[in-house]
């Protein structure tokens, strides 16, 4: 578990808290980018970049143009991106970035808890909550690929009890489910 303080188990869409100030309604959580007709990217991506460099600033660490880049590029859309998928996006036709310096700007990005990994699909997430410590709990549609955040203490907690009792120590716990966002599970029970 990392040193940034818990939520006390709010739920949240990664769409919906940007933009909605650090009072982020439980509400919001019932909502997708799919099912939200307002949601507001643009405003998601600023408020994303705006909290990140406002956080690098009082942790005492740098926000670089390439780190900067590499959120910017995670936070264009609510789903995984693989690393190679943002080599290939921050590559121009005269420029080629290399593997290891958006590797190292993704670690930087996951030290400073600025993004998730997304273990199974070796990909990352924006995170929506970067000034807040909280274990990573995400569910992943099969059908849009769109990933949605969850802060909840007590399900982390009762894997590390069910690890220690197994004599493990767990350091890092990551949830991740996978299923249909509401708006595919809407979609497919129309076509029922």
């Amino acid at each position: 578990m990392s040193d940034r303080p818990t939520d006390g188990g709010l739920t949240f869409h990664l769409s919906m808290m940007r933009g909605h100030g650090s009072h982020t309604s439980a509400l919001m959580a019932q909502n997708s980018p799919h099912a939200e007709p307002h949601h507001d990217h643009a405003a998601c991506i600023r408020g994303a970049m705006d909290s990140a460099e406002r956080l690098c600033r009082e942790r005492g660490v740098r926000l670089t143009p390439l780190r900067k880049r590499v959120l910017e590029q995670i936070w264009q859309s609510h789903e995984a991106v693989k690393a190679y998928e943002l080599i290939h996006q921050l590559s121009s036709d005269d420029h080629t970035v290399k593997p290891p310096t958006v590797y190292r700007a993704l670690e930087f990005l996951l030290t400073q808890g600025l993004v998730h990994r997304i273990e199974s699909l070796n990909g990352y997430v924006g995170c929506i909550q970067p000034e807040q410590a909280h274990d990573t709990l995400l569910l992943i549609c099969r059908q849009c690929g769109v990933v949605t955040e969850l802060a909840d203490a007590g399900v982390t907690e009762a894997l590390r009890q069910k690890a220690s009792a197994q004599g493990f120590a767990l350091d890092q716990p990551v949830v991740e489910g996978r299923g249909l966002c509401r708006q595919c599970a809407r979609q497919r029970d129309a076509g029922s």
